[in-house]
């Protein structure tokens, strides 16, 4: 094989060195008379599903970071550690895609320049080792976390246009080490196949447009209003969740609800918590070390209030965020104690927000004394009916006859035959459809997904229709006049039409100019 011109002996050597693990040079290469076999080939072939596997897994990784603070509280509930393991994620699968990306580079450099592919047998290994950690890490997601596929899906909406184009400038970039290998291959066979199998990918990407769907495609006018947002827990990256500081933080944020969770004490006092254990968001191990794993409500009142609910804030860091909290905020989240029912409704009350919750354990044997509590409390606080927005179902019917003004809102999707309307639905966002979300628009019905921490999602909920969206990053999403982006019909078209066009005369040229 000669070397194409442009292309030095130097540049050749160093190519090969890191690709083949040998200081050698390409002269003695070519005295050697070396080539590239039909096993490199299969090597090669090997490196490049490696590499789109990675990429692939890098996708996964990042749109699962808006889900991932509920792995992190996961494991803390399996191993009383915590630890931001979305940092693990992410510099892991950064290491896996550099080095195939690498890997790939030099290959196709060393085809442009005529020397063969050998990939020493430490690479063989550890591409075989990267391909089983990513599929190891895809199984797993399948199975502990089988949701987050529809994550993935409802990303394509926000990203399908620009993974086209992606894929599109990709694969034209691929038309020259292809072409430089097809004018040198004896094979006519391999010559055919690999055209027909490079034309056809590129038909189909030129193509994929006419499947790829998104709200985010239509006219400016057409935009519906911003969703309204609920603070889920407060405002949890600015505050330590469920205290009264959160709740503060949250309406700073311009949340119009409040989304919290409540448990009643052994004494019959309801008060702000989420985990059925005190110990990830208390120092209940430091005061009441014997009773640590008991659950929130075998303690009373007067134990509660002895518990520091703030200072794990700062000592864990559950969001980035907290290194950036001013001295002053510092100071008021170590003050932070369990805040009662009454005293959240209070606050609500003076903010003039709402407050949404749910009441747990719901498989507590005295479930109903805990729904009479409850509901007594929210009548004695004097907070309007209308603002209280009630989501247990236990009791439900119970509820509606003492407190006829609060709203209920459901945690599923309306059925045919409801005895009364709903109007409230409040659902994680994987379980409903841009076009489930218009109709329920159209029919005046409240949706309001959780938990959307992003902006590419909460961008595609906007342009869907959605009425509000719970979000641990109401900070973030307050900031947003209008969606990431938005692309009207005809100007999509033009952009798709000028990519493929523009893609397919590069092609030509590389194929020209290569022979």
């Amino acid at each position: 094989m000669a070397d194409p011109p442009g292309c030095c002996s130097t540049c050749a050597t160093c190519l090969l060195c890191p690709y083949s693990c040998q200081w050698i040079t390409a002269k003695k290469e070519k005295r050697k008379g070396l080539r590239t076999t039909k096993y490199d080939c299969c090597w090669f072939l090997f490196l490049f599903c490696v590499f789109l596997f990675t990429l692939f897994w890098l996708y996964c990784a990042i749109i699962i970071l808006n889900d991932f603070h509920n792995f992190n509280e996961f494991i803390f509930r399996q191993r009383k550690v915590w630890l931001d393991w979305s940092l693990v994620l992410l510099i892991a699968t950064a290491v896996l895609i550099s080095y195939s990306s690498v890997l790939l580079v030099l290959a196709l450099c060393l085809q442009l320049c005529g020397q063969p592919l050998k990939l020493h047998w430490v690479h063989k290994i550890l591409l075989i080792l990267t391909a089983l950690v990513v599929a190891a890490a895809f199984t797993g997601l399948g199975i502990k976390w089988a949701e987050e596929w529809k994550s993935a899906r409802i990303s394509l909406q926000a990203t399908g246009p620009f993974l086209h184009i992606g894929a599109v400038g990709g694969m034209t970039l691929l038309a020259w080490p292809l072409a430089s290998f097809i004018y040198r291959t004896r094979s006519t066979g391999l010559r055919v196949f690999l055209l027909l199998v490079y034309c056809a990918a590129m038909i189909a990407l030129y193509l994929a447009p006419l499947g790829i769907t998104s709200p985010c495609i239509m006219e400016q006018n057409q935009l519906p209003p911003k969703p309204a947002l609920v603070g889920h827990r407060g405002a949890p990256m600015l505050a330590p969740e469920n205290t009264l500081m959160s709740l503060q933080k949250a309406v700073d944020c311009d949340v119009q609800v409040f989304e919290t969770d409540i448990m009643v004490s052994a004494d019959g006092v309801p008060f702000l918590m989420h985990d059925e254990e005190l110990t990830r968001t208390t120092n209940v191990q430091a005061v009441f070390p014997e009773r640590a794993a008991l659950n929130s409500t075998a303690f009373n009142w007067t134990d509660l209030q002895q518990l520091d609910a703030g200072s794990w804030f700062l000592e864990r860091r559950p969001f980035p965020t907290v290194q950036s909290l001013s001295p002053g905020d510092r100071e008021e989240a170590a003050k932070q104690r369990i805040p009662s029912l009454e005293q959240a409704l209070e606050a609500a009350k003076q903010s003039n927000i709402s407050i949404m919750f749910d009441l747990r354990p719901e498989n507590h044997s005295d479930y109903q004394n805990f729904v009479n509590v409850t509901l007594g409390v929210i009548l004695r606080s004097g907070i309007p009916l209308q603002q209280v927005l009630w989501l247990p179902d236990g009791f439900r019917e119970d509820v509606k006859q003492q407190a006829p003004g609060v709203q209920h809102v459901y945690g599923r999707k309306r059925v045919d035959n409801e005895r009364e309307p709903v109007l409230h639905v409040n659902l994680p966002y994987q379980e409903m459809s841009s076009e489930e979300i218009r109709q329920y628009r159209q029919d005046n019905i409240s949706v309001n997904l959780y938990v959307v921490n992003q902006p590419w999602l909460f961008s595609v909920l906007w342009c869907s229709g959605v009425s509000s969206v719970t979000t641990n990053a109401c900070q973030v999403l307050k900031e947003m006049k209008h969606p990431i982006w938005l692309l009207p019909s005809s100007t999509y078209f033009m952009i798709w039409i000028v990519i493929d066009c523009v893609s397919f005369l590069i092609i030509i040229w590389a194929f020209v100019l290569m022979k």
